[in-house]
């Protein structure tokens, strides 16, 4: 399994980006997006330019090359259905920020008055490496007038597996404004999975087939059985063009509120939710909002795992131990 420290060399300093051609993990930068390359090969994409609404990667691929998330509504891909059009790739945003959408931030869904963006702020840094890479970033949540409510720092690792593909996530959200994050299912670490991913739902197009299972920790299966439900972590596997491939996200032991709350649906949304409990638990009475005053921190830490087979065959029990670390 992935070793808890590697060798990396720093590319960005200042100024313009200077980038190895040598390394097994590399990024290749513009004004508008990082390009993450292992191997030589394309690997996934950052986009955050100022026509994006939030910050997000786009496609994931597994080892194979394989596209485990929906295209859509980057690309027009036959069989996709193009709903929730905020969907991107995967991304990290809430559906109440002092009452702001953030996670359903797109052009027209909001009157001028009402809509918001997270926002790249400073590109800190951009490391390569042999069997890793990283990008270092800090992102503003911006309410209607630009002014920051949130400063968000993330870490991004992406490590080069020979039949995986991993990326490690570390992201702190500090408190520009007293900010309360509403108790809503809208949110919040959350990937759009591609077609063949997909359970089956009533009126899916025939093509392509929707061979997708979901399952979590607790060996839960379904979204029937795994929304609204607290898990270590979730997996959506499946068949895409004949390739069994799935893809997983591990909650952090350390997280706020671990074991997160799960919002999944059979279209595709995977999306691990801690401040959702009024929908989750169907309780009108309970609210799991959350208030930070200037300067208070949330930090959250999650691993994407996209792997070859299914939950069972990828051994994710034992590479979601690996990454828990010891337990008290």
């Amino acid at each position: 399994m992935i070793a808890a420290k590697f060798a990396l060399r720093t590319i960005v300093v200042t100024g313009a980006l200077v980038l190895s051609a040598r390394a097994q993990v590399s990024v290749k930068a513009s004004s508008n997006r990082l390009e993450v390359l292992i191997e030589e090969k394309p690997f996934t994409t950052l986009y955050f330019g100022p026509d994006v609404p939030k910050p997000y990667l786009h496609p994931l691929r597994a080892a194979s090359g394989t596209i485990v998330t929906r295209r859509y509504p980057m690309e027009n891909v036959e069989g996709e259905i193009k709903d929730h059009e905020h969907h991107r790739g995967l991304w990290f945003a809430h559906g109440n920020v002092n009452g702001y959408d953030f996670w359903a931030n797109e052009p027209g869904f909001y009157p001028p008055d009402r809509l918001v963006r997270i926002v790249m702020a400073k590109l800190v840094a951009v490391h390569e490496g042999q069997k890793a890479g990283s990008v270092e970033t800090v992102f503003e949540w911006q309410d209607p007038k630009h002014k920051a409510l949130l400063r968000e720092a993330r870490t991004m690792i992406f490590y080069s597996e020979p039949s995986l593909r991993i990326i490690d996530f570390d992201i702190n959200l500090m408190a520009v404004q007293i900010v309360r994050f509403g108790d809503t299912k809208e949110g919040t670490f959350a990937i759009r999975r591609a077609a063949g991913l997909e359970e089956h739902w009533e009126g899916e197009p025939s093509l392509p087939a929707r061979t997708g299972r979901l399952v979590n920790a607790e060996d839960l299966v379904g979204e029937s059985q795994i929304w609204g439900k607290r898990s270590d972590w979730v997996d959506g596997s499946g068949a895409i063009d004949g390739e069994k491939v799935g893809i997983a996200i591990f909650d952090h032991p350390g997280n706020p509120r671990h074991p997160t709350y799960w919002h999944v649906r059979s279209r595709g949304l995977m999306a691990a939710n801690i401040f959702g409990w009024h929908d989750f638990l169907h309780d009108k009475w309970v609210d799991a909002g959350m208030t930070l005053n200037p300067g208070e921190f949330l930090r959250f830490r999650y691993r994407v795992v996209i792997h070859p087979g299914d939950a069972v065959t990828a051994g994710l029990a034992e590479l979601y131990a690996k990454y828990a670390g010891p337990r008290q």
